[in-house]
């Protein structure tokens, strides 16, 4: 298959990723033998999540994911990008998640949104703090399917963001009178600081990331209600997740989540 093949069907990309997830075995970037559209790689990551609809698993919400800004210009791109979160995909607060299940994993400290029942009647415009409900500290664990964390932006679309896993801290009731804007966050990894950073990081104002996932949804399809959590996007930079580690993110004003891991790595997954 060529470059040009661009409009051949994109059902075998999406088995093919679904199959490197469920055996933790890394695959070839889609764009190695082929041209992919922004828009293919959505309808790839539809097909992706169908796979893991018909194994029971069901949608909980989105994460977003070029949330820095000076990333999005480094990719030159003007617009975050949004992955699907299912229930398979929750840790438990302070719950422990099996090091084996991915291929070369990293976590990532950030915060989350719970989301109210007025989502369901938003519109692409609509005012995030009028659908949130409550706020959180999270845990995100990001895993690429593809052969050497290596990927362009269609391939990491089509690869559902590389959403792995995730953990909500306690919930606190959203008051659009808290400022959230530029509250510190520092992770921990085995009782030592890793790294610190500030919600600022998440496209100034993480306000900003429930609103572009309001409208990627609206455009892609992707269902969002009462309920929903929306991971908003990294504050500090990801941190390469190794067997029998604990993992804390403590976000001022908001509190803990905290993770643990526990079996071997793969021998052919070198830290990256």
């Amino acid at each position: 298959m060529t470059r040009a093949d661009s409009g051949a069907d994109t059902g075998p990309h999406a088995a093919a990723l679904d199959e490197a997830a469920t055996t933790a075995s890394p695959v070839d970037q889609i764009t190695a033998t082929r041209a992919l559209t922004l828009d293919e790689a959505y309808r790839v990551q539809a097909e992706l999540l169908a796979c893991r609809h018909a194994r029971g698993e069901r949608e909980v919400g989105l994460k977003l994911g070029f949330t820095s800004e000076a990333k999005m210009a480094q990719m030159g791109i003007s617009e975050v990008i949004a992955g699907r979160l299912t229930d398979a995909m929750r840790v438990a607060d302070g719950g422990t998640t099996d090091r084996r299940r991915f291929i070369h994993p990293r976590v990532e400290p950030e915060i989350a949104f719970r989301l109210s029942g007025r989502v369901e009647q938003a519109g692409p415009n609509a005012d995030p703090a009028e659908v949130i409900d409550a706020v959180a500290p999270a845990l995100e664990i990001i895993d690429s399917r593809y052969r050497d964390f290596r990927f362009t932006l269609e391939d990491v679309v089509a690869d559902n963001t590389s959403a792995a896993g995730y953990v909500t801290g306690p919930w606190t009731a959203f008051d659009r009178a808290h400022d959230i804007t530029n509250l510190g966050v520092m992770l921990e990894t085995d009782g030592q600081l890793a790294d610190t950073g500030s919600t600022a990081a998440i496209l100034g104002d993480p306000l900003r990331a429930v609103a572009a996932a309001v409208r990627l949804a609206t455009r892609y399809g992707m269902p969002l209600h009462a309920g929903s959590v929306v991971l908003a996007g990294a504050a500090t930079a990801a941190h390469w997740l190794s067997a029998a580690t604990h993992v804390e993110v403590t976000v001022a004003e908001l509190g803990r989540a905290t993770l643990r891991t526990h079996g071997g790595e793969h021998d052919d997954i070198a830290r990256r």
